[in-house]
Order: C-alpha cells, then structure tokens, then sequence
C-alpha cells in the first residue's frame, strides 16, 4: 500500500465518510507529505478523539472543525436593496465602479458603505471602496496587496538641501531601494517580525516565511516608489517639533510583497469554495470570522500588515543611514486591509481597498503622482465616510490605455515641467494617469484636514 497515506486509512480510524476526510488529506498532502505516515496516523487518531483539542491548530485545526461544527456551505443570495452608503466626489467617478460598490452593499453581511472621491473600478470592490460588514471578511475587498501603505520621513534638513547634491541623492536612491520581482536587498537584517508565532504555527506561512525574509526592504513594481522631495509644513502638530517650513523628506508606497499576495490567493480560493455566490459577485466571497479559515486569514492579514511596515522601516533606515541624518517625524497610513471598528453601534470589519483610515485626529499622507504634490492629512473622523479618506489620487486611465494613450517623450516633457528626475518607471505609470490631485482634496474636506504638501523632486519606480 506504501507510505501515502489515503482516505482509507482514515476512514479505518474511524474518521465519517465527510469532507472532513478530503480536508485531511488536502492540509496532509500540502505540510506534512515529507513525514512518516505512522506518525501523522496516530496524530489523526488524537484528532478523532479530542478534535476541540485541536481548534485554531495550524493543520489540523480544519479537520477538528469538520468534527466538530463543519462550515455550511450554501449559495447565498444577494439582498434586494443596498446597505446604506455615502459617495464623495461622485461627479468624478466612472460608472463601473459605483456598480461595484452598489453590488457589495447588496450582500447578505453588508453593513454600510462608502466611496472616496479617488474611486475607480477594480476587481472585487471597487478602488477607492469602503465597506463594513458583519463578522465576515472578504480577501478581495482587502486586495492582492495586503497593507499596502505609504510612509513620509521628515529630516531637519531645509529643503536646500538638495541643491548641488542631485547626483549624490540619486545615487543613494539607485543604492538603497530595491524593486520589482527579482531584486532583493544584498545584506539581509533580521526583524522582529519574523519571529512572530504566525510563522511557526501556519503552515502556509512558514512556507512563505523564507521568501519574506530575502524580500524585506525591497518595494513591488507598478505604482511602488520611493522619492526624495519637499515637505511644506503649514500647521504642524505640537508633537513634532518643528516649525512651519519647507523640509528635506522621503517618501515610500510599497506593500506586503511575495507574502501578501500568496496570502491573498490561498485564501480568496478558499473563500470561493466555501461561499458560493451569484456569478458576478463571486469575487466578493467571504469567510466567516467564527470558522478557522476566517481566524487564520484575520492572522495572516494582519502578519502581512506588519510585514509591510517592516519593509517601509528598512527602506527608510537604510536612507537615513546615507543621508547621515535623523528622521525627525514618520507619519503613515496603510490601505488594502481590514479592521474591527464600530459602525453605528455594531462592531464590523471594515474593509478598505484603496482607502486610508481617516479616523479623529490620525494622521496619513495622500500622493498625488510623480509630478503632483500628495498631502499631509488629520483625519475629521466623519461617520458617513465610515471614518475614511482617499489613498491617493486614483486612476483616470488604466494601464493598457495608457500605452496606447502616451508616449515616453510626452511623459520627459511633464517631468522637465515640473522639474523632476525619474529613476526607472513605465508608461503605465505616466503622470498623466491620474486625476487631479486637488479636485480629489477639494471633494474630501469634509474628512480630512490638510496639514501640508510633499512635493517630489527624484522619483525611483521599477524598471
């Protein structure tokens, strides 16, 4: 019979003939298949007999679970109205991705709902789309990206700083980052991240953890940058210490790399397995916070969320270690992720995929592109937009169209306008691509206070 161990074996224990026999064999075949079928026999054997022992285990909390309590599933219809919602800036965004978010609010777990003004149409929920619901989670209205976020360093430098040292600051540029898919960091440095029980005690991401290691410290490709430019500070918070003024600064947008994005595909699988859904919502599938699946995912989410701040840490260490100088004041905020809030009472997960955290008094900073300022912000913590803002400018044109919209000398043109250097980028990427910064803002006053600009000067994107 040899050393593969099969649903027979299992079912000799005495496991029921249910799909607690294709889930074992499934979390056997894919973590355990290099061990010796004796051993994870008399593993299973426990199972059978003490599953509650097993709840939350990392390969066999799944099986005790189908032992237990087995998740339903079942085709879930959508409900006839919509959740209620609020869109800011509705004039400037395409039809599509209202659609989106109007068949989001329309699942049996939405709560409320909401659109920022830098909205366009994506896969799932909208970019730029809000949603709350009740006790589930959704990968795709998170993202492929999870955590994705920016991070703007203020040195106690003045913004003359950069005359006469152009080449010198490309070059820290050039010799600190890091992009795309293959490019990696040459002197590792371990992190406390790593350490993290996540690691150890999922099997998918101790699978994943060698890979987050090799890529800490490096950006994706894309809309991924890192840029030196001018901090304008109009009203500074006490806490900083600084004064008004134009300061020397670094700007990162850079997510959760190879680790989040296998996290996003292992689960949003799952989801669409375990949450049958009308074919034009089935990206919005769920899981339920109450199965193990949905208390794994709710783990790696927010392992993957460190794990980008992680990445920003590194990358603004190592730039600061080249500079010779001190950051002053970090401020950061992260989109693409899911968080346990309040919403009229109800405790809710709220998902933003391309929208940041605008709650009272917290801080972010949204870009507008490679040649328009981003801006400082402190969130007015407005209820309709479910405590949020936008993450940046958003798209006017897609990737596809932009290749065949521009070419690389409109977009040398732009940059020499507006006297910026670009290490690297696309045309996908061209400046052009994106809305008018300022009408984004002018549409968000009612959920964020503008403490000031960053203004780009030398951009570094993937080749």
């Amino acid at each position: 019979m040899g050393n593969k161990l099969t649903g027979k074996d299992l079912i000799k224990l005495g496991f029921p003939k249910n799909n607690s026999i294709n889930i074992a064999l499934g979390q056997i075949n894919r973590y355990r298949k290099r061990e010796k079928k004796e051993s994870i026999l008399t593993e299973a054997k426990d199972v059978l007999l003490n599953p509650e022992k097993y709840e939350g285990n990392g390969t066999w909390g799944k099986v005790a679970e189908g032992l237990i309590k087995p998740v339903q599933v079942r085709m879930h219809q959508l409900k006839t109205t919509r959740s209620p919602f609020t869109i800011f800036g509705e004039n400037e965004i395409d039809q599509q991705a209202k659609f989106q978010l109007y068949d989001s609010l329309k699942l049996p777990i939405s709560v409320a709902g909401a659109l920022m003004p830098d909205a366009h149409s994506g896969y799932g929920l909208p970019i730029g789309g809000v949603l709350a619901t009740d006790n589930a989670v959704i990968p795709y209205g998170v993202g492929v990206d999870i955590g994705c976020r920016m991070s703007l360093s203020i040195f106690d430098l003045p913004a003359s700083h950069f005359k006469g040292r152009e080449h010198q600051l490309e070059a820290i540029l050039r010799d600190n980052t890091k992009f795309g898919m293959n490019e990696v960091q040459s002197s590792r440095v371990d992190h406390e991240v790593f350490h993290k029980s996540e690691f150890q005690d999922i099997p998918l991401l101790k699978n994943l953890l060698p890979k987050a290691y090799k890529q800490l410290g490096s950006s994706g490709g894309g809309n991924h940058f890192v840029e030196f430019g001018i901090a304008k500070i109009d009203n500074p918070e006490n806490e900083w210490k600084l004064e008004k003024g134009e300061y020397f600064a670094v700007l990162s947008h850079s997510g959760s790399r190879g680790l989040g994005a296998n996290i996003a595909k292992h689960y949003t699988y799952l989801a669409a397995k375990q949450c049958p859904l009308p074919k034009n919502v089935q990206h919005l599938a769920w899981l339920d916070l109450n199965t193990h699946d949905g208390q794994e995912y709710w783990l790696a989410m927010n392992l993957a969320g460190e794990y980008a701040k992680a990445c920003h840490d590194d990358i603004h260490r190592r730039i600061a270690k080249a500079i010779g100088k001190r950051v002053v004041v970090t401020i950061e905020n992260h989109h693409n992720f899911a968080w346990k809030e309040m919403v009229n009472g109800q405790e809710c997960i709220v998902h933003r995929k391309g929208a940041t955290p605008a709650g009272e008094g917290q801080l972010g900073i949204i870009p507008g592109s490679m040649t328009a300022p981003g801006f400082i912000v402190k969130g007015k913590g407005n209820a309709e937009s479910l405590n949020s803002a936008s993450h940046g400018a958003g798209r006017l044109f897609s990737r596809a169209k932009c290749k065949s919209s521009f070419t690389q000398s409109q977009i040398n043109k732009e940059l020499k306008k507006h006297d910026v250097t670009l290490i690297g980028g696309n045309i996908d990427e061209a400046p052009m691509a994106y809305k008018d910064i300022t009408k984004v803002m002018a549409n968000q006053t009612e959920l964020v206070e503008v403490l000031g600009t960053f203004t780009p000067r030398i951009v570094r994107m993937d080749r």
